[in-house]
Protein backbone atom coordinates (compact mmCIF):
# COMPACT_ATOMS: atom_id res chain seq x y z
CA UNK A 1 0.00 0.00 0.00
CA UNK A 2 1.49 2.97 -0.93
CA UNK A 3 -0.30 6.65 0.07
CA UNK A 4 -1.51 8.80 -3.30
CA UNK A 5 0.61 11.51 -3.79
CA UNK A 6 -2.52 13.55 -3.97
CA UNK A 7 -3.93 12.66 -0.52
CA UNK A 8 -0.37 12.31 1.18
CA UNK A 9 0.35 14.93 4.01
CA UNK A 10 3.49 17.11 3.84
CA UNK A 11 6.35 15.28 5.70
CA UNK A 12 9.52 16.22 7.72
CA UNK A 13 12.79 15.69 5.69
CA UNK A 14 13.91 12.69 7.80
CA UNK A 15 9.92 11.32 7.32
CA UNK A 16 10.42 11.61 2.95
CA UNK A 17 11.01 7.77 3.29
CA UNK A 18 7.48 7.57 3.97
CA UNK A 19 5.93 8.88 0.90
CA UNK A 20 6.70 5.89 -1.43
CA UNK A 21 6.80 2.85 1.26
CA UNK A 22 5.00 0.02 0.36
CA UNK A 23 3.58 -1.37 3.44
CA UNK A 24 2.05 -4.21 1.70
CA UNK A 25 5.32 -5.51 0.40
CA UNK A 26 7.65 -4.82 3.31
CA UNK A 27 4.80 -6.11 6.15
CA UNK A 28 4.96 -9.65 3.52
CA UNK A 29 8.43 -9.81 3.36
CA UNK A 30 8.96 -9.84 6.81
CA UNK A 31 6.04 -12.09 7.74
CA UNK A 32 7.69 -14.89 5.57
CA UNK A 33 11.04 -14.14 6.69
CA UNK A 34 10.07 -14.31 10.14
CA UNK A 35 8.04 -17.87 9.55
CA UNK A 36 11.58 -19.11 7.61
CA UNK A 37 13.28 -18.42 10.75
CA UNK A 38 10.97 -19.97 13.24
CA UNK A 39 10.76 -23.33 10.77
CA UNK A 40 14.43 -23.37 10.86
CA UNK A 41 15.48 -23.69 14.60
CA UNK A 42 17.01 -26.92 15.98
CA UNK A 43 19.78 -28.47 17.56
CA UNK A 44 22.17 -25.29 16.48
CA UNK A 45 20.01 -23.29 18.68
CA UNK A 46 20.28 -25.70 21.92
CA UNK A 47 24.11 -25.86 21.35
CA UNK A 48 24.69 -22.21 20.67
CA UNK A 49 22.37 -21.61 24.38
CA UNK A 50 24.41 -24.07 26.17
CA UNK A 51 27.62 -22.42 24.88
CA UNK A 52 26.43 -19.31 26.15
CA UNK A 53 25.44 -20.76 29.60
CA UNK A 54 28.77 -21.85 30.09
CA UNK A 55 30.73 -18.79 29.00
CA UNK A 56 28.09 -16.93 31.82
CA UNK A 57 28.53 -20.03 34.53
CA UNK A 58 32.31 -19.46 33.91
CA UNK A 59 32.06 -16.00 34.88
CA UNK A 60 30.73 -16.61 37.51
CA UNK A 61 32.83 -19.25 38.61
CA UNK A 62 35.96 -17.22 38.45
CA UNK A 63 33.71 -14.37 40.35
CA UNK A 64 32.77 -16.93 43.18
CA UNK A 65 36.14 -18.33 43.54
CA UNK A 66 38.56 -14.96 43.77
CA UNK A 67 35.77 -12.86 45.42
CA UNK A 68 37.30 -13.85 48.97
CA UNK A 69 41.11 -12.78 48.12
CA UNK A 70 40.35 -9.26 47.98
CA UNK A 71 38.56 -6.43 46.38
CA UNK A 72 39.82 -6.31 42.83
CA UNK A 73 38.90 -6.38 39.30
CA UNK A 74 38.45 -9.68 38.53
CA UNK A 75 36.17 -10.73 40.54
CA UNK A 76 33.95 -7.63 40.44
CA UNK A 77 34.13 -7.91 36.58
CA UNK A 78 33.18 -11.92 36.45
CA UNK A 79 30.41 -11.70 39.31
CA UNK A 80 28.96 -8.03 37.09
CA UNK A 81 29.12 -10.38 33.83
CA UNK A 82 27.97 -13.44 35.34
CA UNK A 83 24.53 -11.29 36.31
CA UNK A 84 24.50 -9.30 33.35
CA UNK A 85 24.35 -12.22 31.27
CA UNK A 86 22.17 -14.40 32.85
CA UNK A 87 19.14 -11.68 32.69
CA UNK A 88 19.93 -10.31 29.51
CA UNK A 89 21.09 -14.08 27.19
CA UNK A 90 19.88 -16.20 28.98
CA UNK A 91 17.03 -15.64 30.93
CA UNK A 92 15.80 -12.66 28.43
CA UNK A 93 15.67 -15.48 25.49
CA UNK A 94 14.07 -18.26 27.76
CA UNK A 95 11.25 -16.21 28.85
CA UNK A 96 10.27 -14.99 25.37
CA UNK A 97 10.09 -18.89 24.93
CA UNK A 98 13.23 -18.75 22.67
CA UNK A 99 13.47 -22.47 23.46
CA UNK A 100 10.09 -23.78 23.89
CA UNK A 101 9.86 -25.70 20.66
CA UNK A 102 13.47 -26.62 19.94
CA UNK A 103 14.99 -27.56 23.21
CA UNK A 104 14.29 -30.98 24.74
CA UNK A 105 14.44 -29.91 28.25
CA UNK A 106 10.80 -28.76 28.33
CA UNK A 107 10.18 -28.82 32.05
CA UNK A 108 13.40 -25.93 32.33
CA UNK A 109 13.92 -24.16 29.64
CA UNK A 110 10.11 -23.29 28.80
CA UNK A 111 8.84 -19.41 29.11
CA UNK A 112 5.89 -20.82 31.92
CA UNK A 113 8.96 -22.59 34.14
CA UNK A 114 11.82 -21.19 33.82
CA UNK A 115 12.78 -19.23 36.96
CA UNK A 116 9.19 -18.90 38.17
CA UNK A 117 7.25 -20.28 41.13
CA UNK A 118 9.03 -19.23 44.04
CA UNK A 119 12.45 -18.27 45.76
CA UNK A 120 14.16 -21.53 44.87
CA UNK A 121 13.37 -21.71 41.37
CA UNK A 122 14.61 -17.86 41.03
CA UNK A 123 17.71 -18.83 42.69
CA UNK A 124 18.80 -21.56 40.20
CA UNK A 125 17.47 -20.12 37.12
CA UNK A 126 17.92 -16.79 37.17
CA UNK A 127 18.32 -14.88 40.71
CA UNK A 128 17.97 -10.69 40.34
CA UNK A 129 16.20 -7.86 42.39
CA UNK A 130 13.25 -8.21 39.78
CA UNK A 131 10.90 -10.83 40.40
CA UNK A 132 11.06 -13.06 37.18
CA UNK A 133 6.80 -13.16 36.99
CA UNK A 134 6.69 -9.47 37.22
CA UNK A 135 9.55 -8.69 34.24
CA UNK A 136 7.57 -11.18 32.12
CA UNK A 137 4.61 -8.97 32.72
CA UNK A 138 6.16 -5.96 31.66
CA UNK A 139 8.82 -6.71 29.66
CA UNK A 140 7.59 -9.78 27.71
CA UNK A 141 4.04 -7.99 27.32
CA UNK A 142 3.94 -4.13 27.99
CA UNK A 143 6.82 -3.27 26.26
CA UNK A 144 7.16 -5.15 23.56
CA UNK A 145 3.17 -5.39 22.50
CA UNK A 146 3.45 -1.20 23.34
CA UNK A 147 6.77 -0.49 21.82
CA UNK A 148 7.17 3.42 22.42
CA UNK A 149 3.84 4.65 22.85
CA UNK A 150 2.63 5.71 26.20
CA UNK A 151 1.30 2.65 27.53
CA UNK A 152 5.36 1.31 27.08
CA UNK A 153 6.54 1.02 30.50
CA UNK A 154 10.47 0.98 29.18
CA UNK A 155 9.80 4.51 27.30
CA UNK A 156 12.94 6.67 28.55
CA UNK A 157 11.48 9.89 27.38
CA UNK A 158 8.49 9.33 29.56
CA UNK A 159 9.99 8.18 32.95
CA UNK A 160 12.10 10.66 32.98
CA UNK A 161 10.41 13.67 32.52
CA UNK A 162 10.90 14.79 36.07
CA UNK A 163 14.39 15.68 35.41
CA UNK A 164 14.11 16.10 31.59
CA UNK A 165 11.66 19.25 32.36
CA UNK A 166 13.63 19.97 36.04
CA UNK A 167 14.59 24.33 35.29
CA UNK A 168 18.44 23.70 36.04
CA UNK A 169 21.64 23.60 33.75
CA UNK A 170 22.27 20.51 31.75
CA UNK A 171 25.08 20.02 33.50
CA UNK A 172 24.01 19.30 36.90
CA UNK A 173 21.62 16.76 35.49
CA UNK A 174 24.59 14.85 34.18
CA UNK A 175 25.74 15.19 37.65
CA UNK A 176 22.75 12.85 38.82
CA UNK A 177 23.12 10.08 36.16
CA UNK A 178 26.29 8.03 38.05
CA UNK A 179 23.69 7.55 40.80
CA UNK A 180 20.83 6.60 38.25
CA UNK A 181 22.81 4.06 35.86
CA UNK A 182 24.74 2.28 39.14
CA UNK A 183 21.38 2.05 40.99
CA UNK A 184 18.35 2.12 38.21
CA UNK A 185 17.62 -2.13 38.29
CA UNK A 186 16.06 -1.95 41.86
CA UNK A 187 15.86 1.75 42.65
CA UNK A 188 13.20 1.87 39.24
CA UNK A 189 13.20 -1.55 37.23
CA UNK A 190 12.33 -4.07 40.01
CA UNK A 191 9.23 -1.73 42.05
CA UNK A 192 7.90 -0.83 38.02
CA UNK A 193 8.06 -3.89 36.83
CA UNK A 194 6.23 -5.58 40.56
CA UNK A 195 3.86 -2.61 39.41
CA UNK A 196 2.60 -3.69 36.28
CA UNK A 197 2.33 -7.22 37.60
CA UNK A 198 0.09 -6.09 40.37
CA UNK A 199 -1.86 -3.88 37.46
CA UNK A 200 -2.36 -6.72 35.47
CA UNK A 201 -4.08 -8.20 38.09
CA UNK A 202 -6.06 -5.74 38.97
CA UNK A 203 -7.42 -5.23 35.23
CA UNK A 204 -7.69 -9.16 35.20
CA UNK A 205 -10.02 -9.03 38.46
CA UNK A 206 -12.00 -5.52 36.96
CA UNK A 207 -10.73 -3.77 39.77
CA UNK A 208 -10.71 0.18 39.39
CA UNK A 209 -7.48 1.99 39.46
CA UNK A 210 -8.20 5.11 41.70
CA UNK A 211 -9.00 8.17 40.90
CA UNK A 212 -5.65 10.50 39.95
CA UNK A 213 -3.61 7.43 39.44
CA UNK A 214 -2.05 7.28 36.00
CA UNK A 215 -1.18 3.44 35.59
CA UNK A 216 1.95 4.44 32.94
CA UNK A 217 3.51 6.55 35.71
CA UNK A 218 6.47 4.72 36.89
CA UNK A 219 6.72 3.15 40.47
CA UNK A 220 10.51 3.10 42.32
CA UNK A 221 11.47 3.08 45.78
CA UNK A 222 11.73 6.77 46.42
CA UNK A 223 8.11 6.93 45.09
CA UNK A 224 7.34 4.15 47.31
CA UNK A 225 9.18 5.70 50.32
CA UNK A 226 7.46 9.40 49.99
CA UNK A 227 3.89 8.55 48.25
CA UNK A 228 3.01 5.14 48.14
CA UNK A 229 1.16 3.51 45.71
CA UNK A 230 -2.08 1.80 45.37
CA UNK A 231 -0.30 -1.43 44.12
CA UNK A 232 1.28 -2.12 47.05
CA UNK A 233 3.10 -1.58 49.68
CA UNK A 234 6.87 -0.90 50.46
CA UNK A 235 6.48 -4.03 52.94
CA UNK A 236 5.16 -6.45 50.53
CA UNK A 237 7.80 -5.09 47.91
CA UNK A 238 10.61 -5.57 50.38
CA UNK A 239 9.45 -9.16 50.99
CA UNK A 240 8.40 -10.12 48.24
CA UNK A 241 10.85 -8.54 45.38
CA UNK A 242 14.44 -7.91 46.20
CA UNK A 243 14.71 -8.58 49.73
CA UNK A 244 15.28 -11.97 49.25
CA UNK A 245 17.88 -10.90 46.59
CA UNK A 246 19.88 -8.49 49.13
CA UNK A 247 19.48 -11.03 51.61
CA UNK A 248 20.71 -14.23 49.83
CA UNK A 249 22.98 -12.80 46.72
CA UNK A 250 25.20 -10.36 49.27
CA UNK A 251 25.34 -11.88 52.82
CA UNK A 252 24.05 -15.56 52.72
CA UNK A 253 26.16 -16.43 49.54
CA UNK A 254 29.40 -15.56 50.50
CA UNK A 255 29.03 -16.96 54.46
CA UNK A 256 30.74 -20.32 53.63
CA UNK A 257 33.81 -17.59 53.50
CA UNK A 258 33.46 -17.23 57.39
CA UNK A 259 34.88 -20.93 58.20
CA UNK A 260 37.54 -20.82 55.68
CA UNK A 261 38.51 -17.62 57.16
CA UNK A 262 38.40 -19.23 60.20
CA UNK A 263 40.47 -22.57 58.99
CA UNK A 264 43.02 -20.28 57.63
CA UNK A 265 43.63 -17.85 60.14
CA UNK A 266 42.14 -14.80 58.06
CA UNK A 267 38.72 -14.21 60.45
CA UNK A 268 36.32 -12.12 58.73
CA UNK A 269 38.61 -11.11 56.14
CA UNK A 270 37.60 -13.27 53.13
CA UNK A 271 34.15 -12.36 54.08
CA UNK A 272 33.66 -8.83 53.78
CA UNK A 273 36.23 -8.62 50.99
CA UNK A 274 33.71 -11.06 49.02
CA UNK A 275 30.96 -8.64 50.30
CA UNK A 276 32.34 -5.79 49.13
CA UNK A 277 32.90 -7.41 46.00
CA UNK A 278 29.79 -8.40 45.20
CA UNK A 279 28.21 -5.10 46.08
CA UNK A 280 30.65 -3.43 43.80
CA UNK A 281 29.78 -5.94 41.21
CA UNK A 282 26.57 -4.30 41.86
CA UNK A 283 27.37 -1.12 41.07
CA UNK A 284 29.30 -2.37 37.61
CA UNK A 285 26.70 -4.69 36.37
CA UNK A 286 24.03 -1.65 36.58
CA UNK A 287 26.52 0.22 34.70
CA UNK A 288 26.60 -2.64 32.20
CA UNK A 289 23.29 -3.14 31.80
CA UNK A 290 22.04 0.37 31.23
CA UNK A 291 24.33 0.82 28.63
CA UNK A 292 23.42 -2.11 26.65
CA UNK A 293 19.79 -2.08 28.01
CA UNK A 294 18.20 1.30 28.50
CA UNK A 295 19.72 2.69 25.20
CA UNK A 296 17.71 0.09 23.12
CA UNK A 297 14.78 2.50 22.20
CA UNK A 298 16.11 5.94 22.94
CA UNK A 299 17.25 8.85 20.55
CA UNK A 300 16.38 11.46 18.35
CA UNK A 301 15.75 9.30 15.79
CA UNK A 302 13.44 6.80 17.35
CA UNK A 303 9.76 7.28 16.60
CA UNK A 304 7.05 7.73 19.17
CA UNK A 305 3.71 6.36 17.95
CA UNK A 306 0.13 7.65 19.76
CA UNK A 307 -2.06 4.65 19.18
CA UNK A 308 -1.95 0.99 19.69
CA UNK A 309 -1.61 -1.93 17.03
CA UNK A 310 -2.06 -5.33 16.10
CA UNK A 311 0.72 -7.88 17.26
CA UNK A 312 2.52 -9.14 14.08
CA UNK A 313 0.71 -6.49 11.70
CA UNK A 314 2.55 -4.52 9.28
CA UNK A 315 2.11 -1.50 11.74
CA UNK A 316 3.97 -3.66 14.27
CA UNK A 317 6.79 -5.00 11.94
CA UNK A 318 7.07 -1.08 10.99
CA UNK A 319 7.36 0.05 14.87
CA UNK A 320 10.10 -2.46 16.12
CA UNK A 321 12.43 -1.46 13.34
CA UNK A 322 11.69 2.53 13.71
CA UNK A 323 11.76 2.42 17.64
CA UNK A 324 14.96 0.11 18.09
CA UNK A 325 18.45 0.19 17.18
CA UNK A 326 21.35 -2.50 16.60
CA UNK A 327 24.41 -2.24 17.95
CA UNK A 328 27.85 -3.82 16.38
CA UNK A 329 27.02 -7.10 15.48
CA UNK A 330 29.20 -10.67 14.42
CA UNK A 331 31.04 -12.47 16.76
CA UNK A 332 30.23 -14.65 19.73
CA UNK A 333 32.08 -12.38 22.32
CA UNK A 334 30.90 -9.14 20.86
CA UNK A 335 27.44 -10.69 21.23
CA UNK A 336 27.80 -12.29 24.63
CA UNK A 337 29.58 -8.43 25.79
CA UNK A 338 25.89 -7.19 24.37
CA UNK A 339 23.99 -9.72 25.69
CA UNK A 340 23.09 -10.45 22.33
CA UNK A 341 21.08 -7.41 23.04
CA UNK A 342 22.51 -5.93 20.53
CA UNK A 343 20.01 -7.76 17.52
CA UNK A 344 17.20 -5.57 19.23
CA UNK A 345 15.46 -4.57 16.15
CA UNK A 346 15.40 -8.26 15.05
CA UNK A 347 14.28 -9.23 18.63
CA UNK A 348 11.55 -7.23 18.57
CA UNK A 349 10.05 -8.21 15.32
CA UNK A 350 10.00 -11.93 16.47
CA UNK A 351 10.22 -12.40 20.41
CA UNK A 352 10.21 -15.88 20.86
CA UNK A 353 13.40 -16.92 18.78
CA UNK A 354 16.63 -17.92 19.84
CA UNK A 355 19.73 -15.80 20.38
CA UNK A 356 21.14 -17.77 17.01
CA UNK A 357 18.13 -17.06 15.15
CA UNK A 358 18.86 -13.39 15.75
CA UNK A 359 22.63 -13.26 14.61
CA UNK A 360 21.10 -15.34 11.66
CA UNK A 361 18.78 -12.65 11.08
CA UNK A 362 20.25 -9.54 11.30
CA UNK A 363 22.19 -8.91 7.90
CA UNK A 364 18.56 -10.15 5.62
CA UNK A 365 16.40 -7.68 8.16
CA UNK A 366 18.93 -5.35 7.23
CA UNK A 367 18.71 -5.75 3.77
CA UNK A 368 15.15 -5.91 3.69
CA UNK A 369 14.44 -2.75 4.98
CA UNK A 370 17.12 -0.87 2.87
CA UNK A 371 15.21 -2.46 -0.25
CA UNK A 372 11.89 -0.63 1.20
CA UNK A 373 13.50 2.20 2.13
CA UNK A 374 12.83 2.03 5.97
CA UNK A 375 15.80 3.40 8.28
CA UNK A 376 17.21 0.46 10.30
CA UNK A 377 19.51 2.36 13.06
CA UNK A 378 22.74 0.54 14.06
CA UNK A 379 25.37 2.41 15.58
CA UNK A 380 28.44 1.72 18.57
CA UNK A 381 26.48 1.20 21.82
CA UNK A 382 28.61 4.21 23.42
CA UNK A 383 27.46 6.48 20.49
CA UNK A 384 23.88 5.12 21.65
CA UNK A 385 24.14 6.09 25.39
CA UNK A 386 25.04 9.66 24.54
CA UNK A 387 21.84 9.77 22.37
CA UNK A 388 19.46 8.44 25.64
CA UNK A 389 21.62 10.69 27.74
CA UNK A 390 19.53 13.52 25.90
CA UNK A 391 16.84 12.16 26.20
CA UNK A 392 17.26 11.74 29.63
CA UNK A 393 18.33 15.38 30.00
CA UNK A 394 16.06 16.72 28.09
CA UNK A 395 18.73 18.01 24.79
CA UNK A 396 16.65 15.98 22.95
CA UNK A 397 13.66 14.52 21.81
CA UNK A 398 12.25 11.91 20.40
CA UNK A 399 10.46 11.74 16.98
CA UNK A 400 6.51 11.76 16.77
CA UNK A 401 5.82 9.49 13.61
CA UNK A 402 3.50 11.06 11.31
CA UNK A 403 -0.39 11.11 12.62
CA UNK A 404 -1.84 10.53 9.07
CA UNK A 405 0.35 7.73 8.20
CA UNK A 406 0.29 6.33 11.70
CA UNK A 407 -3.90 6.18 10.84
CA UNK A 408 -3.40 4.93 7.23
CA UNK A 409 -1.17 2.35 8.17
CA UNK A 410 -3.51 1.56 11.35
CA UNK A 411 -6.43 1.11 8.65
CA UNK A 412 -4.96 -1.14 6.02
CA UNK A 413 -3.93 -3.39 9.14
CA UNK A 414 -7.60 -3.69 10.15
CA UNK A 415 -8.23 -4.34 6.28
CA UNK A 416 -6.14 -7.32 5.75
CA UNK A 417 -7.24 -8.32 9.34
CA UNK A 418 -10.54 -8.67 8.38
CA UNK A 419 -9.90 -9.97 5.04
CA UNK A 420 -8.20 -12.96 6.78
CA UNK A 421 -11.02 -13.70 9.05
CA UNK A 422 -13.59 -13.69 5.73
CA UNK A 423 -10.80 -15.94 3.90
CA UNK A 424 -11.04 -18.45 7.23
CA UNK A 425 -14.87 -18.35 7.26
CA UNK A 426 -15.24 -18.83 3.60
CA UNK A 427 -12.66 -21.98 4.04
CA UNK A 428 -15.09 -23.32 6.75
CA UNK A 429 -17.98 -22.89 4.56
CA UNK A 430 -16.51 -24.92 1.88
CA UNK A 431 -15.68 -27.44 4.24
CA UNK A 432 -18.56 -27.72 5.55
CA UNK A 433 -20.70 -27.94 2.01
CA UNK A 434 -18.11 -30.72 1.06
CA UNK A 435 -18.69 -32.34 4.45
CA UNK A 436 -22.67 -31.95 3.51
CA UNK A 437 -22.48 -33.22 -0.37
CA UNK A 438 -20.82 -36.49 0.84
Amino acid sequence: MCVPKDSAPKLAQTDQWIKSFDFDGFTADMKKLGDELEKNQGDADVRHLQKMVMWSNMCGLVGMLTMGLGVSIIPVVALSTFTFTRWTMIAHHTCHGGYDKCHPNKSRWNRFKFAVGGTWKRMCDWFDWMMPEAWNVEHNNRHHYCLSEIEDPDLVENNLVDLRNLPVPTIFKWMVLPILVTTWKWFYYAPNTYKELKLAKWRKQGKKIPDGVVPSDAVTVRSLIFGGTPFYSFTEFFSVVIGPYLLIHFFLFPMPLLAIGEYMGTGHDMYISAVKNLFLAELLTNFHGFVAIVTNHAGDDMYRFREGCRPYSGSFYLRQVLASVDFWTGSDINDFMHGYLNYQIEHHMWPSLSMLSYKRSQPLVKALCAKHGVPYVQENVFWRTKKTIDIMTGSASMRWFPEEYEKKFLARDAVVELEKKNKKTTLLSDKAMEAVQE
